[in-house]
């Protein structure tokens, strides 16, 4: 196994740039939602994952799973959401006992404005400045990055070798 080597100056520099490019792009894609559709990041990734299920409709577990949070974290974002009239918990499957939850007709609303709004914003704010072999670049490392790093790929692609 070989030693990983330490960081040098410049590689601390570029890390922390890297980091503060990222930041403030997070930082205007949320104003954006927030500003333009009066909603927070949270409720934009549930709606939109809500949006892209077969039936706009999915188990609450499911839910969890697809966004990366854990249920309960779900559970607070969607009691939220109920109340501002985007969800609606609904019995999920044939025999109607799992937990699911559903967009309402505002949800369905709030998520196709949303969608609109926020590729403008990726549009302006990250994609429109990037030259077509950067973003290229971007693209490539990012996917390696997401093969090595990302649990459920990685174990995929052991399951799939065996």
């Amino acid at each position: 196994m070989t030693e990983t080597r330490a960081l040098e100056p410049e590689d601390w520099e570029f890390w922390n740039v890297w980091m503060r490019a990222q930041r403030l792009l997070t930082r205007e894609l949320e104003r954006g939602l927030q500003s333009d559709c009066d909603i927070s990041k949270a409720e934009f990734s549930v709606l939109v994952t809500l949006w892209q299920a077969t039936g706009r409709e999915v188990r609450v577990g499911e839910l969890a799973e697809s966004l990366d949070w854990d249920k309960s974290r779900v559970s607070h974002q969607l009691t939220r959401m109920e109340k501002r009239g985007f969800v609606e918990r609904t019995r999920y499957g044939a025999d109607g006992r799992r937990a699911g939850v559903g967009l309402t007709a505002e949800g369905r609303r709030a998520a196709q404005s949303a969608v609109l709004v926020h590729g403008r914003n990726i549009r302006r704010h990250f994609l429109d400045p990037l030259p077509p072999e950067q973003a290229s670049a971007i693209r490539e490392w990012s996917e390696r990055a997401v093969d090595r790093l990302e649990p459920r790929r990685s174990e995929a692609a052991g399951d799939d070798a065996s």
